[in-house]
């Protein structure tokens, strides 16, 4: 149970740590031009069967966007979990907030429909570590982040890596440090202003006694309600035995 949690904690931390356009893990290159902000608020349940033990996790993240440039914007995200585990015996819950994470992207060449980023970022340890809510030191991470464009469709590529650092003996002994992330995205506006999305990715399992690393694969709507609100929703399964079963997905972005 300990392991599996953990575990939880680290994919969180890093798809929290992506923000893309929920419900999407994959991020596109898209900024929010100089002054301009956003503001989302995002909700997910996860729920995972496994070796006798049920795992249901509520996460709900604050994320601000700003532009600080045309093509640069920070990214400040802070998440609440809770998470209840149970077995046949035993039954726990744990809940607060999460390690806040800081991130800058940086969208360095755009050309004929094709636009490349960077999106460097750390997370701090604002999270309790006794409870499995964080890792207890600050980690890092970057993104490399491409979005192609055609006609109506917009094609989103994500290759990353993360560093991650333990405080706990526990933990540093149960979890591989450094994390790899690729995924890819694709969405088409299937009607005026709703948006259908789907997603595929992989991530390097950080638990050290497996080398099978977990896979998952999404689909969801966008819905634009005015010009500068939108709301989505989304489904996400996985496609292997150490991603979570299935996750609900649902947010809604401002812009201003």
């Amino acid at each position: 149970m300990f392991k599996k949690t953990i575990l939880t904690v680290v994919v969180f931390l890093w798809s929290a740590a992506a923000f893309a356009a929920h419900p999407l893990i994959t991020d596109d290159t898209g900024t929010q031009g100089k002054g301009k902000a956003q503001v989302e608020i995002n909700g997910e349940y996860r729920h995972e069967d496994e070796d006798g033990i049920t795992e249901n996790i509520t996460e709900l993240a604050a994320i601000l966007s700003y532009g600080i440039r045309n093509d640069m914007d920070i990214v400040v995200g802070i998440p609440y979990q809770h998470i209840r585990t149970k077995d046949a015996v035993t039954k726990n819950d744990e809940y607060g907030i999460s390690d806040v994470s800081i991130e800058m992207k940086w969208r360095f060449y755009e050309h004929d429909n094709l636009s490349l980023a960077l999106k460097p970022g750390i997370t701090l340890p604002t999270g309790d570590e006794d409870k499995g809510l964080g890792s207890g030191m600050a980690s890092y991470g970057m993104m490399f982040i491409t979005t192609k464009e055609i006609n109506a469709w917009a094609f989103h590529l994500n290759l990353g890596y993360t560093h991650n650092v333990y405080k706990l003996e526990a933990d540093k002994d149960a979890n591989r440090k450094d994390i790899w992330h690729l995924s890819f995205a694709g969405e088409v506006e299937v009607v005026k202003d709703l948006k259908a999305v789907a997603n595929i990715g992989m991530e390097r399992n950080p638990d050290k006694t497996s080398n099978t690393h977990p896979a998952f694969m999404l689909g969801g709507l966008i819905y634009s309600v005015a010009e500068n609100f939108d709301i989505d929703i989304g489904l996400k399964g996985g496609l292997n035995k150490p991603e979570t079963d299935y996750s609900i997905l649902a947010g809604t972005a401002l812009r201003f």
